[in-house]
This record gives C-alpha cells, sequence and structure tokens, in this order.
C-alpha cells in the first residue's frame, strides 16, 4: 500500500477541485492518503514566483477555467467575495486539528467548502471564529507550536521538490495539480512508463535562463 502525501493550501481553487476529484481518481487503488497544509505564498517566494491570481489576464483565466472545470466535475463552486485573500488563519486551524499537523479529510473538507462554497468572505473574522466552534482544534489555533508546524510542513514540501499546489507526492516523484491526477492514477497502478519516461525529462538541458 502506497502512501500519499496531498500538499494543499486553501487558498488555491485547482486544490478544492483535486481534493473533491481524489475519491473517485483513486478508487480501488490500496492507498494512505496524508493531508498537509502548507503556505502556498511561501513556496512562491521561495521560487521568485507569482500565484495565477497576481498577474493580470492570468488572473481572469484562472477564475474561468476552474470555474468550468468544476461544472464539468460537477463540483459545487462559488468564488469568495475577494481573491486572492490571506489563508494563515484557516492553514493554522487546520494544523491545529491534528497533533501531528495532518489534518484528517473531514477537517480540510469543512475548510474548503468554508472557501469555496457560498461566495462569502474566505477571511471573515466572524465566519472565521464560527469554523473554529464547528471544527473544534485540538491546539490553540495561535500556538506557537501550530505556526512551527506549518512553515515546518512548507519547508519540507519544498525541500521535496513541491513548488505548487496542490501536490501529490509518492515515493521520490511528485504530482502536481488537478490535471495530473490520472497520472498519479497510473503510476499507482503500476503502469511501466514511468521507469523510463519520468527521468528522462531531467536530463532535457535548459537553452535560454532568464
Amino acid at each position: 500500500m502506497k502512501t500519499i502525501v496531498c500538499h494543499l493550501d486553501f487558498i488555491s481553487p485547482y486544490a478544492y477541485l483535486a481534493f473533491q476529484a481524489l475519491p473517485k481518481s483513486l478508487m480501488g487503488v490500496s492507498h494512505r492518503m496524508v493531508y498537509k497544509p502548507v503556505l502556498f505564498a511561501a513556496m512562491l517566494k521561495h521560487h521568485g514566483q507569482l500565484g495565477p491570481a497576481e498577474i493580470a489576464g492570468k488572473r481572469e483565466w484562472t477564475y474561468r477555467q476552474v470555474l468550468w472545470q468544476a461544472k464539468q466535475l460537477g463540483v459545487p463552486l462559488d468564488m469568495p467575495q475577494s481573491h486572492p485573500f490571506n489563508p494563515l488563519a484557516l492553514l493554522r486551524l487546520a494544523v491545529a486539528c491534528s497533533d501531528e499537523g495532518e489534518p484528517n479529510r473531514l477537517v480540510c473538507e469543512t475548510i474548503f467548502k468554508h472557501v469555496w462554497q457560498g461566495g462569502a468572505a474566505a477571511d471573515d473574522v466572524a465566519r472565521l471564529q464560527a469554523l473554529a466552534q464547528q471544527l473544534a482544534p485540538q491546539r490553540l489555533v495561535d500556538a506557537s507550536d501550530v505556526k512551527d508546524q506549518l512553515k515546518t510542513n512548507t519547508e519540507e514540501a519544498i525541500a521535496r521538490g513541491v513548488f505548487g499546489v496542490p501536490s501529490f507526492c509518492v515515493d521520490d516523484k511528485v504530482f502536481w495539480g488537478l490535471d495530473a491526477l490520472p497520472m498519479l492514477r497510473a503510476y499507482l497502478d503500476g503502469d511501466q512508463w514511468f521507469d523510463s519516461a519520468w527521468n528522462m525529462a531531467a536530463s532535457i538541458q535548459q537553452g535560454v535562463k532568464r
């Protein structure tokens, strides 16, 4: 049985859609899923990038695409009142719901729905307080160990080669994005393509650097 580590940030609509698609994508495959909240903004800073919602044109396209993908998947999705927003409170809440900083699927689903269903402000203080009461975390959300765990989750993900969310790590491989779910399934099913083609990508020379 393979262990899959799902790195997620509730700010990402792609993470929400992938989270909703996971059960169907992995149906019939023996696996253990571990959910690890990470701060996507810290990954972007580490790699010197902007998020898709911070780039004119790409921002609008991202919202159109995820709304279309939600329609195709049959997943309810409403854009929050504003986006991007500061997801730290949500990430720390998720981490606080587990001693190891690995919230279960119910916790993640509840937080994703808080953001991506209903169209309200994801960072509204009153809504955050109600969400915390509903989830009843095991640790204090603002405790130093919770903050440190989120930072550790993020640093470990970066060290593992994760650069975006959602990312799914299995063995030494990283699968990034909603559209990587079929590829992840093929690997879990033992597709022989991975024996040769996976490592070939790392040997391609970079022709131009900017």
